[in-house]
């Protein structure tokens, strides 16, 4: 992997990074076009919302993003334009988190003579005031966002066919008697998790930004065994919807995404369902099961360990919002 960074006269930096990949221009460009599967495969990002399309499905978007740089999460709203017969995407920041005045770029997939592609990320950006030190600290964000995607999307592009059977989504469902927001609400302080979940042994929550949550967790599993995760939330009170990427994932998993919806019904009642989507890891699942375990094993066991924790947090916000009522 390649990257340059150029400073120039105007204060606005520009950089370049690429990298090689063992596939196909039409499945890298799928893979970058795909906003929707960009928590799943670029490491720094969190979360993403079609704000707009013009036309729909097709060449303009407009984004709201949420990602991990330098260690913080920061929102952004972006209008990226799409040209899928030239295999390139050009984005440009619409509104920015503090301290970027501007920023912009382009991804290029270029077909190589042995089938391969090679990818260029192109950035410009500039600091407000024209300040140096942050003109730094973005530099230093855009090149560790910049290489993080780039491995990542190279991984997920050279997994070819067997990615499908890697990638799984799943949800558990239950119907509340109560009101959405004391379901809401549970599901929101997760501080007190502990105190109200058998499974929870200890958490610490961080929000230093309302409705951005970091969460470091330990469960406990039926033989007693504690494992620890870390995770990012972002809080949408006003739907009523939280969605979270874990930081750190067991071994047998590359990523782990997830959303807690809860919506009203024309009974009266609400509900509440917990999604995940989890891409495996095919060396993790040998290391944790064994080196003759199928991915199917993992997948049913990944479903099985999941939903149950999930399931028992949905009965228990369940009996919180009903006992309120």
């Amino acid at each position: 992997m390649a990257s340059t960074t150029t400073p120039t006269p105007a204060r606005t930096s520009l950089t370049e990074h690429t990298v090689t990949v063992a596939a196909d221009p039409a499945v890298v460009y799928g893979l970058i076009a795909d906003v929707s599967a960009w928590p799943q495969v670029f490491t720094p990002t969190v979360h993403v919302e079609v704000l707009g399309e013009a036309p729909p499905g097709g060449g303009e978007q407009h984004l709201r993003i949420w990602a991990i740089a330098n260690e913080q999460v920061r929102t952004w709203t972006s209008r990226r334009v799409l040209d899928p017969a030239a295999r390139t995407i050009s984005f440009r920041q619409t509104v920015s988190a503090h301290p970027v005045a501007s920023m912009g770029g382009e991804w290029r997939v270029e077909p190589l003579e042995d089938g391969t592609s090679r990818v260029v990320l192109l950035h410009d950006y500039r600091a407000v005031d024209d300040d140096p030190a942050a003109e730094e600290l973005i530099g230093q964000a855009v090149d560790r966002n910049s290489r993080a995607e780039l491995t990542a999307l190279k991984n997920a592009a050279e997994q070819g066919p067997a990615r499908e059977e890697l990638h799984l989504t799943f949800h558990d469902s239950l119907t509340v008697a109560g009101a959405a927001g004391d379901v809401y609400g549970f599901l929101d302080r997760a501080d007190l998790w502990p105190e109200r979940l058998p499974h929870v042994a200890r958490l610490d929550l961080t929000e230093d930004e309302k409705g951005i949550q970091g969460v470091d967790m330990d469960t406990r599993s039926p033989d007693g065994s504690l494992h620890n995760t870390t995770s990012v939330r972002v809080c949408f009170e006003e739907r009523h919807t939280i969605v979270y990427k874990q930081l750190k994932v067991p071994v047998a998993m590359s990523s782990h995404t997830g959303r807690w919806t809860v919506e009203p019904q024309d009974d009266g009642t609400v509900k509440a369902t917990s999604w995940h989507t989890v891409t495996l890891d095919p060396e993790g699942v040998r290391t944790a099961l064994g080196p003759g375990a199928t991915l199917a094993e993992a997948r049913a066991l990944v479903r099985k360990a999941l939903g149950t924790n999930s399931s028992t947090t949905l009965r228990h916000a369940k009996n919180y919002a009903e006992d309120r009522a």
